[in-house]
């Protein structure tokens, strides 16, 4: 029998014979503080009963760890999947996006969930969790797989399974339970200890621990911004009749994408309308208008557009860019690593900001700055400004929503907008898509087009970019006074056309390949769409180049 060499990340390296799984060669991992979640093999993500058969590096993935905590939450929708097929067999349970620490889900027939349902799905997982039931992957033929999901009324994985020809389907099966294997689950359901369900708006929310502390949750914070969102997407489904990546194939398919598209734009440049309009309510009173959001959210297509509206309502739009009132280089903070932190309120110069702001507000002059990244130093533009009276600021920046930004403007004088791409398409009902998984292959589309960044680079850098936005951004968001969301329901099948050449070059010497191969395994499910019907107006525009708006 062919033998293989297994290397662990201590140096030690052991023989075992090909089509080990990977949970009879993880003894030598040693003791871990958590839980395994899953384990990375030659740095890609995969289940431990995942079969071993070439020469590999063998590494614990544990619950604690950014990897691990994914698997966790993913394994729980999984949980949560199986306790409402045995309870409720006949109804349908779809998964969505996440709110605070927790995923929504509701009841595809629209009925609310009751507190006492709640309560008895709480108590099916805790059941399964002290039963301690092995979740396993099973192999079927392709066919066996649709007569499987036909069978169990599963129509949107069936849906998804009409774009693959994969002679073999993966599944993930527990107890009975099978659904499609998209991402790797925990080993076993006694992993999954840490949760709680809490009635939520007619539906529920499935809560998960924070990776810095698997073993406990922190207390409910509502997130009312992100359901306001959540359920004005359900609304746009409704009117584009589609909800799941099967259903945007299935219109792809029969050659229905262009109208499709051009409904699409149309909601979402009536959203940036209704903003205006809302504006508007409060002319004579709101002197700025503050956009702020997460990186690559379209926040700066988004400011462009909105000024059109606001030109419409009678507006003169202004629009300042907050970059250029950064702090002189060398009085910019550093983070903890040394490193110039410019995305700190800090590395902008507040007090010049404001002063400038409340002297336009005034009826003042100012000339605006314009800061030179090359030396790292504020001139003059020899641009000046001063407000008419049907004149209005537009700024945008991470920093928008804060007030710290602007101390001395009146409440009453600011209106904030908060901006994310928080697409709502499911792979199927029970497997959701990450809401950052469309904002990180925007970012990573832009930057190879616009910045000459690899892929590896951005999928390097994303980590902080995150850690940044849990910093700036993210606990102002419901300070804003409306949001807008940015996603496409289309658009991921656009972006699949460049992300995955991009995805490609990501080899498996990197520790970035496992993200690059999930990123591709995720992508693997849409059909491309062309982006020449992409309009030039478009905030897709802005990632994938041709924008008839100048950046």
């Amino acid at each position: 029998m062919k033998q293989i060499t297994v290397t662990y990340p201590s140096g030690e390296k052991l023989a075992y014979p090909s089509g080990v799984r990977a949970s009879d060669a993880i003894g030598q991992l040693g003791t871990l503080p958590w839980p395994l979640a899953a384990v990375l093999v030659n740095n890609e993500l995969l289940p431990l009963d995942a079969l071993l058969l070439t020469d590999c590096r063998l590494e614990a993935v544990t619950i604690d760890t950014t990897p691990g905590a994914t698997v966790y939450r993913r394994s729980l929708c999984f949980l949560l999947a199986l306790a409402s097929r045995e309870l409720f067999p006949d109804r349908g349970l779809v998964a969505g996006m996440a709110i605070g620490t927790g995923f929504y889900h509701h009841f595809r027939d629209g009925s609310p969930l009751g507190e006492a349902q709640v309560e008895e799905l709480e108590r099916a997982m805790s059941a399964w969790v002290g039963r301690d039931i092995p979740i396993t992957i099973e192999h079927r033929a392709y066919l066996d797989a649709l007569g499987y999901f036909r069978e169990s009324g599963q129509t949107e994985t069936l849906s998804l399974l009409e774009y693959s020809n994969q002679p073999v389907i993966q599944l993930n099966v527990c107890g009975g339970f099978r659904d499609l294997h998209v991402h790797p689950l925990v080993p076993s359901t006694g992993v999954l200890r840490s949760f709680e369900l809490k009635p939520y708006h007619g539906g529920l929310l499935l809560r998960y621990p924070h990776k810095e502390h698997p073993d406990s949750l922190t207390p409910f914070a509502d997130d009312p911004l992100l359901y306001s969102i959540a359920a004005e997407y359900r609304e746009r489904a409704e009117i584009l009749g589609v909800s799941s990546v099967g259903a945007l194939n299935a219109v792809n398919a029969r050659k229905g994408i262009k109208d499709f598209m051009r409904v699409a734009e149309a909601l979402q440049n009536k959203k940036i309308a209704a903003i205006a309009d809302r504006v508007a309510t409060r002319s004579g009173e709101v002197k700025v208008v503050l956009i702020a959001g997460p990186s690559s959210s379209g926040k700066t297509t988004t400011s462009k557009k909105l000024s059109i509206q606001l030109t419409v309502m009678g507006f003169d739009p202004q629009i300042i860019s907050l970059d250029d009132y950064f702090v002189e280089r060398e009085t910019t903070p550093r983070d903890e690593s040394g490193q110039y932190d410019f995305e700190c309120l800090e590395a902008l110069d507040v007090a010049y900001l404001n002063e400038q702001l409340l002297t336009l507000f005034s009826g003042g002059e100012i000339e605006l700055p314009a800061f030179d990244f090359k030396i790292g130093s504020r001139r003059p533009s020899g641009k000046l400004l001063r407000l008419k009276s049907n004149q209005i600021l537009v700024m945008e920046g991470i920093h928008g929503l804060n007030d710290r930004l602007t101390p001395r403007v009146p409440a009453a004088q600011k209106f904030k907008v908060y901006v994310s791409a928080l697409t709502q398409l499911n792979l199927d009902d029970h497997n959701r898509i990450s809401t950052t998984d469309n904002r990180l292959l925007r970012r990573m589309v832009r930057d190879f087009n616009f910045r000459g960044h690899s892929a590896v680079a951005t999928l390097r850098m994303w980590p902080s970019v995150g850690r940044g936005e849990r910093k700036h951004i993210f606990p102002f968001q419901n300070s804003a006074d409306t949001a807008f969301n940015s996603a496409l329901d289309y658009e991921l099948g656009v972006l699949k056309v460049y992300a995955e050449p991009l995805l490609r070059t990501v080899k498996p010497d990197v520790p970035e390949y496992a993200e690059a191969k999930r990123l591709l395994g995720f992508l693997d499910n849409f059909a491309p769409i062309p982006a020449h019907a992409v309009p030039n107006d478009s905030i897709l525009r802005e990632f994938i180049g041709e924008s008839e708006f100048k950046y």
